[in-house]
């Protein structure tokens, strides 16, 4: 049976390349026409198999066959699926599972997985049901959530993911007329809040699901700092906190509100940048996590503090232009320590301890920027001091020039048995001295991630630099925002590293 399906898979992909090889120049307008409407109805067949493909995957574990820690990686880097959480909450939902004692149980959403599997709806139409399906009520009766999924399959087979929301907010109107079924299990279920990627812009997306509770505080929290004229930072004669704060002055707040051009929705969002501030400023963070300060640290080449220009990283992913770095860094004390001089700070411990030291951690984000391991996208902040040229444990040592970054699950991987990796120093190339990851029975080149590091990537297709000797020092700028009010800025050769 495995051959067959194997040979099935095999000529699949055969046929998809001979049917892309084929002209429609001899088809009529009307088979025209039905050949499009044939070829999305078999893709959406195929993105349900592809389901039960994903459930194999986890129930044998095979992610690990080839090199993944976890499912959600092996969905999100070896199937390359744009949002992983998703696509496994629909094999959760869609497709037949086995209970703790074998037994195979029925879809959670058979409706949906039978309009699914007939090629009905697509990946996008099973979100929208599955969304409206997440809001209702947890005291709803099974056979009435039953009844509101049936009716939201025949829907999503006529109708488009958009209709689907505007009908599921109606039927689930009529689940509870008088809003008595919510509890505090379905509030607790439905609170989030998300953090969307940077655009083009470096602005970001905040999105969330407040419990009344939460609302009622960041009310407050609005009320008072988000009034007119208050964190304004156009404005250097704005006072700062909350408006009704003994120290601040009401006449120098009224006259600043004169001033202030501001939406309301402006003034909330500065109102929460300075609560985050102020929250860093007071050591509510704590005074380190995985080595470094919780405080704002960016990395920038030499030459972009030279020529004030380009785009700083930081520990947490974020990307941030220079201009903004520049506003942090004049309202920091700064002090400047040379790595490959070593002044004051030790970057080689031997077997004296095991935990890499702050100027350590420093180091290997300045080189890295994030996990070392290919394709993680977990920043710097994510990660711990991988011992990569010998685990600590067979006797490796806490030297700057024996560690790399990694996550937790990809730090844990480096092992010897069947589906592991292995770090060794990479010895030429654009990333020497760096360690990269090579899979267990394989005879791939160690790979590193520029996933962190883009530059590094443009770097590597560049001519060479005339003034290589210069552009390759890196600046750790780290800006700490807290009591102490302070900044570091520490420069090495990518030799020290």
């Amino acid at each position: 049976m495995s051959d067959g399906l194997v040979a099935a898979y095999d000529a699949l992909e055969s046929l998809v390349d001979e049917i892309a090889l084929a002209s429609s120049n001899a088809c009529s307008e009307v088979e025209v026409a039905e050949l499009a409407i044939t070829h999305e109805r078999i893709v959406r067949k195929l993105g349900s198999i592809g389901l039960q493909r994903i459930l194999d995957v986890s129930d044998r574990e095979a992610y690990r066959a080839v090199q993944c820690t976890k499912l959600d990686e092996f969905v999100g880097q070896r199937l390359r699926i744009a949002n992983p959480r998703k696509r496994l909450r629909q094999v959760t939902e869609l497709t037949a599972m086995h209970s703790m004692t074998g037994e195979k149980l029925p879809p959670r959403c058979p409706e949906t997985a039978d309009a699914f599997a007939g090629g009905d709806l697509t990946h996008e139409h099973v979100d929208a049901v599955l969304d409206v399906l997440a809001k209702v009520p947890t005291a709803t009766p099974p056979e009435v959530r039953d009844l509101a999924e049936e009716q939201l399959a025949e829907i999503a087979r006529h109708h488009s993911p958009r209709d689907i929301t505007r009908a599921g907010a109606r039927i689930l109107q009529h689940l509870d007329p008088d809003g008595d079924l919510p509890d505090e299990r379905d509030r607790a279920r439905n609170r989030s809040v998300s953090l969307g990627s940077q655009d083009t812009l470096g602005m970001s997306k905040l999105m969330g699901t407040l419990d009344p509770t939460t609302r009622a505080l960041f009310e407050v929290l609005l009320a008072s700092w988000a009034k007119p004229g208050m964190n304004n930072p156009d404005d250097d004669e704005s006072p700062r906190s909350g408006a009704d704060d003994d120290s601040v002055d009401q006449e120098a707040l009224r006259e600043a509100a004169q001033r202030d051009c501001r939406t309301q929705t402006q003034r909330n969002h500065d109102a929460f940048h300075a609560l985050l501030k102020a929250a860093a400023d007071g050591g509510l963070y704590g005074a380190s996590h995985r080595g470094l300060p919780p405080h704002i640290v960016v990395s920038i080449t030499e030459a972009q503090l030279r020529d004030r220009a380009g785009i700083g990283h930081t520990t947490t992913g974020t990307d941030l232009p220079m201009s903004e770095i520049v506003k942090l860094a004049a309202q920091a004390q700064m002090y400047l320590s040379v790595f490959d001089d070593h002044t004051g700070e030790p970057l080689y411990f031997g077997r004296a301890k095991r935990l890499a030291s702050e100027s350590q951690r420093f180091v290997t984000f300045a080189e890295y920027g994030g996990c070392s391991k290919p394709g993680c996208p977990r920043p710097f902040s994510h990660t711990e001091a991988h011992h990569a040229e010998q685990d600590w444990a067979t006797g490796g040592h806490t030297d700057i020039t024996d560690l790399a970054p990694a996550c937790g699950p990809h730090n844990r991987a480096v092992h010897d048995g069947p589906g592991g990796w292995q770090t060794v120093k990479i010895t030429d190339g654009p990333d020497r001295g760096k360690y990269g990851w090579i899979a267990n029975g394989t005879t791939d080149p160690p790979r590193t991630n520029h996933l962190h590091r883009p530059d590094r990537i443009l770097n590597d297709t560049a001519p060479p630099d005339p003034d290589w000797s210069v552009a390759e020092h890196r600046l750790n700028l780290v800006l700490a925002e807290s009591t102490r009010r302070r900044a570091d800025i520490r420069w090495w050769p990518d030799s020290a590293a």
